[in-house]
């Protein structure tokens, strides 16, 4: 059976490959022309290890000296021998540029703009085919009419050729002036996807903290959850403004509290001047049942400031730690913490 295979390089580029019935990761990534660093193709060398951040695989053969038993109950495999059972998505011990990838281009239009509030848009860009990409991830779109590229993390959920987004409404922003009077039909290009920032297996409860437009991956992993058999785990969202007019896509998330298992989200504004019912920071509406005593998967996203600001005031230690800053230039800073 064919299977989806996600290498993520160390750079946070992604490469998706199709594997072919009976053939193991490293031959479908040469088959397309992507050098997975390998030494040998008999499991003696141990030079194409790599961890699975999720599904499931035949290990196939190979020697002590190439992975240990350690290694292998960790989450490695080798890709010269591992022949995928699922989906998989892998962490490539290696820069994309040492595989020979090339970074290229992909052609889009500019399907629609929508001023979500005062301080919010959303835009839609439609491609020729579904683009491969892991919930959470972002692209790196070309401002047209200009030489700079702003990042932008995905708020639709992979397998569709429409590409969603939200932007912070900046008054003299690149983006911003380009969508306030963006026709339709407009091509725009994007590189990528890249970004650590993305959603693995799931085999315990997950927080969700989102700040400002930084909700928008975990709109892109909620669509990916709806997708997937339910896991059974718990999965919370506290979604945290400065303002009241930049509260949105709300109905968005009751829509998925309404079709996803397990899932409830609530949310807050900082302004103390607001009428919403929770104000404040996202820290101040965790409850000890949110944390699961650290048993728990957290997810970040937001400006440096609110990161840094819920880094330091969660009061557990968690199991995994994923947390991605962005910047309204568009800088991304995206790191993984795993503790058990």
């Amino acid at each position: 059976m064919a299977h989806s295979v996600a290498l993520n390089f160390e750079d946070g580029l992604t490469r998706i490959v199709q594997t072919r019935p009976n053939e193991t990761v490293a031959d479908a990534a040469y088959r397309v022309g992507i050098n997975i660093p390998l030494d040998c193709r008999d499991g003696a060398c141990g030079t194409c290890r790599v961890f699975v951040e999720a599904g499931t695989f035949d290990a196939g053969d190979y020697l002590e000296d190439a992975m240990t038993e350690g290694e292998a109950a960790e989450g490695y495999g080798l890709a010269c021998q591992m022949k995928p059972h699922s989906d998989l998505v892998l962490r490539i011990a290696a820069a994309s540029d040492a595989c020979k990838i090339k970074a290229t281009a992909t052609r889009a239009t500019l399907a629609a703009v929508t001023h979500l509030s005062a301080t919010t848009f959303g835009f839609s860009l439609t491609v020729d085919e579904p683009i491969g990409f892991l919930a959470g991830q972002y692209v790196s779109i070309h401002v047209p009419g200009t030489d700079q590229k702003r990042s932008y993390s995905f708020s639709s959920a992979p397998g569709t050729n429409r590409l969603d987004f939200l932007v912070r409404d900046i008054q003299g922003g690149l983006m911003s002036e380009f969508l306030r009077t963006a026709e339709p039909g407009t091509p725009v290009e994007f590189s990528g996807p890249s970004g650590t920032f993305y959603l693995r297996d799931v085999k315990r409860p997950l927080l969700f903290l989102a700040g400002g437009t930084g909700l928008a991956p975990f709109l892109s992993m909620l669509g990916r959850l709806r997708a997937l058999p339910p896991s059974g785990q718990p999965i919370h969202l506290i979604y945290g403004v400065t303002n009241d007019a930049d509260l949105v896509e709300v109905a968005a998330l009751e829509e998925h509290a309404a079709a996803l298992p397990g899932f409830s989200f609530q949310t807050c504004v900082a302004d103390p001047a607001s009428t919403h019912p929770k104000r404040g920071y996202v820290t101040a509406h965790l409850a000890p049942e949110h944390l699961n005593g650290g048993d728990v998967d957290v997810y970040l996203c937001g400006p440096p400031a609110m990161v840094d600001a819920v880094r330091s005031g969660l009061g557990v230690t968690p199991a995994s730690f994923y947390y991605e800053k962005f910047s309204p230039a568009g800088a991304v800073t995206a790191v993984a913490e795993t503790h058990r």
